[in-house]
């Protein structure tokens, strides 16, 4: 059965005109993803290669295998906050042990759970999460990521704890204007950057020229900070700055930059056997458990997006999920990041025209020719426009106005949300996913548990009416036998059902035996059993003249 699942699936023949698509498609998406695998790396703490690889494995060999075409997998910001706190607690609880080693063998085991996962088919039901949760997840990791590079974007040490990391922002505002005596860094200098970064991402789209708009803001961005950082030095001093001494031998105007290896294959760990001994830390099965939890619900909801936005073949869950699954098992062996299908480059690759599997694919040899060629070009980029990216991805996480409209629509989900991101800004990111759930399944239960009665008499002609509204369920059953039971002999009693959202088989059983007693007694029962049917077998949205409003008798519910 796996082997049947990550056969490539087959796909309409490419035309000349199609391959040119997905080539040119394939260059914007590896603009996009250069610099986030980049910033992802670096905000977890981990050399910028363990994000490139995570890359160029998602689109070379995840590419190949995915059962979404168009969706494009890589390090995502997602998962920065699961890295940072796994890395934490193993260096804290494993303190002989490489952490990276660790956080691979955690990543393998995701790999492992996500195979088993797609080849018994349960990839759907990934997706049985309500979107509540997913946007209060996604908010929550927006808010620790702005908590933590926000600092980073103005070359400031952020807090551990994500609230610290909020209630100090201010401080590292104030730095940028006015710097320590003696600081190491260069606050004002990489602020500038930053703050010039999200400029150009905010106003790119907006203002630039029909024909560049094709090029992404990240990388206008990330030119921007280069240039500002190679010859900015005379602008600043111009201006009465302080311009503080090189970070390395760039020169420049001494902000932090990126640190790369000269070769891509000796940044490479392939993993030997670890040992026993570290198989029997719960740190690692958790963190293995949560990394495919998560990786899984955030890519199969991406999938769902990218299938919205064009017209294609549709994503095969179970075999995305196996795909996702070989992926992060290879980035595990060899020291990467883990991955998942990510929205942002999986939505630049379909607006750029990508029409299969093969703009992934080149997304990923493109990563890897530029690392490997030309790996001196990275080391010009500052530190400061990639974590000014990741601000303002972790802003667009956040989704305020997502918030605001969910509220208007229903109340319950948007406290959902709020709930979740909270308890995972205070929290960690597994207890604010679970918190959600359980919220979400307390909400179904309440909403499929409250059953309102209502009776109405009309003595002058014999006549009773009871009125249901809510959800009629098992759970409800003793309530509505009572208001049965009460309803006096040889009476017409007429039953209304309009404002019934449910209908489970123990109402229905209750109902047909209450009306065959009663009648047998002389009394009456008028209930619209095909619109009660319609409710049963969940078609309650069929439209019925006002006449068959009332139907009476037996039969008719056969």
């Amino acid at each position: 059965m796996v082997r049947d699942e990550l056969k490539p699936s087959p796909e309409p023949g490419r035309a000349s005109g199609s391959v040119v698509a997905d080539f040119l498609s394939s260059l914007v998406v590896f603009m996009v993803a250069l610099p986030l695998c980049i910033g992802i790396a670096q905000a977890c703490g981990l050399p910028p290669e363990a994000g490139i690889i995570t890359g160029i494995v998602g689109g070379l060999i995840v590419g190949f295998l995915a059962g979404s075409p168009l969706q494009v997998s890589g390090p995502a910001a997602g998962l920065i906050v699961l890295v940072i706190q796994f890395l934490d607690d193993a260096k804290a609880q494993a303190p002989d042990t490489n952490p990276v080693v660790l956080l691979g063998l955690a990543i393998i085991i995701a790999g492992a759970i996500q195979l088993t996962a797609g080849a018994f088919r349960i990839g759907q039901w990934f997706r049985a999460v309500s979107p509540a949760v997913v946007e209060g997840m996604l908010a929550g990791i927006g808010v620790t990521i702005i908590a933590k590079q926000f600092h980073e974007m103005v070359d400031d040490t952020a807090p551990k704890k994500v609230l610290d990391g909020l209630l100090t922002i201010p401080q590292a505002v104030w730095k940028a204007f006015d710097p320590p005596t003696g600081a190491s860094a260069n606050h004002t200098e990489a602020a500038v950057i930053g703050l010039l970064a999200v400029i150009v991402l905010v106003v790119w789209k907006p203002i630039a020229p029909k024909r560049l708009k094709i090029v992404p803001a990240a990388v206008v961005a990330v030119l921007t900070a280069v240039l500002v950082n190679e010859f900015g030095r005379p602008i600043f001093e111009g201006l009465g700055a302080q311009i503080g001494p090189a970070v390395d031998n760039h020169g420049g105007i001494g902000v932090e930059r990126v640190q790369i290896s000269a070769s891509l294959v000796d940044s490479l760990k392939p993993m030997g056997w670890p040992g026993w001994e570290l198989l029997t830390l719960g740190l690692i099965w958790k963190a293995g458990l949560t990394f495919a939890l998560i990786a899984s619900a955030e890519t199969l909801l991406c999938a769902v997006a990218v299938d919205t936005k064009h017209n294609g073949p549709r994503t095969n869950f179970d075999r995305e999920l196996m795909a996702q699954g070989v992926g992060n098992t290879i980035c595990g062996f060899v020291g990467a990041l883990p991955m998942t299908g990510v929205i942002v480059r999986s939505a630049a690759n379909v607006e750029a025209g990508a029409k299969s599997r093969l703009s992934t694919i080149l997304h990923g040899l493109w990563l890897l020719l530029f690392v490997s060629l030309l790996p001196g070009l990275l080391s010009r980029i500052p530190a400061a426009a990639l974590a000014a990216i990741l601000v303002y991805t972790g802003w667009k996480l956040l989704n305020l106005p997502g918030l605001w409209a969910l509220w208007k629509e229903s109340k319950s989900e948007a406290l959902i949300f709020v709930a979740t991101a909270g308890t995972i800004v205070g929290a960690d990111l597994l207890a604010g996913v679970v918190l959600g759930v359980l919220l979400s399944a307390l909400k179904l239960l309440v909403r499929f548990s409250h059953l309102k009665v209502r009776r109405v008499d009309e003595s002058e002609h014999e006549r009773v009416h009871l009125y249901l509204e809510g959800a009629a369920t098992f759970l409800r059953l003793p309530v509505l036998a009572e208001a049965l039971e009460a309803v006096p002999q040889g009476v017409k009693l007429h039953v209304h059902l309009d404002r019934l959202q449910f209908v489970d088989h123990a109402i229905l059983h209750l109902i047909l035996t209450f009306q065959k007693q009663y009648e047998a007694t002389g009394g009456k029962v008028l209930i619209d059993w095909d619109w009660l049917h319609a409710r049963f077998n969940g078609t309650h949205d069929v439209e019925r003249p006002q006449e068959e409003k009332v139907r009476e008798g037996v039969g008719a519910a056969s």
